[in-house]
């Protein structure tokens, strides 16, 4: 049976990222550190020859996949940006844990909103359309080899939600550059809305990215 492969990427490092504030929608481009990092992964590791780059709309991440994946179409997906984070946008965690409405939010669980912002589980049902038109593009395009650029929660969340064998959400955590491999089939799908997870990516130079075999 036909299987479609999608290697999963975070974004490289943003001025927000190096200063500890929390930042979704806010739409920042790399640092020359954050680019400059990325490249040397490209010199330390094999990132998969892909068909085509999804990608967050998110400067971050057009950014990043343009620097791992040059010559390949990318292809925006809105349902891909970050969590919007609302009031808490931009503000470190020593401005916010004082504050009733952070610690509500924190410990209100996955239907509870930052103020002005959205719930895990509303950003779980767009990243399901995210990841939904991306497969159905693929089957019907004919790419069985693709990539995803996008934010370090849509990842964690997304392997959380739909990827098979399910894993403890810190083992899910992406580096920047870096990420998971994921296979799913049409009937896989289709039937049960859910992918299998294969790997880490991209690949140390000694790895075959074509074994299945891994172990957290």
């Amino acid at each position: 049976m036909k299987g479609y492969r999608i290697s999963v990427l975070r974004h490289g490092i943003t001025e927000a990222n190096e200063q500890g504030l929390y930042i979704g929608r806010t739409d920042l481009p790399l640092t020359a550190k954050g680019a400059a990092e990325l490249a040397g992964k490209m010199d330390e590791f094999d990132y998969p020859t892909v068909q085509r780059v999804y990608s967050s709309p998110l400067l971050r991440c057009t950014e990043t996949a343009e620097i791992l994946f040059p010559e390949t179409e990318l292809v925006p997906v809105e349902e891909m940006r970050e969590l919007d984070l609302g009031k808490f946008e931009n503000k470190r965690y020593d401005e916010l844990i004082g504050r009733d409405e952070y610690r509500e939010w924190m410990s209100g669980g996955r239907d509870s909103r930052p103020p002005g912002g959205e719930s895990l589980n509303e950003m779980t049902a767009r990243i399901y359309t995210g990841i939904h038109k991306i497969i159905i593009d693929m089957m019907e395009s004919g790419i069985t080899r693709a990539a995803l650029v996008t934010h370090g929660g849509i990842i964690t969340n997304l392997l959380t939600g739909f990827g098979i064998p399910k894993y403890d959400p810190k083992y899910l955590n992406a580096k920047p550059g870096e990420g998971f491999d994921i296979m799913v089939t049409a009937q896989m799908w289709l039937s049960s809305q859910a992918f299998e997870i294969m790997g880490y990516c991209p690949y140390d130079r000694i790895d075959d990215p074509d074994d299945d075999g891994w172990a957290v």
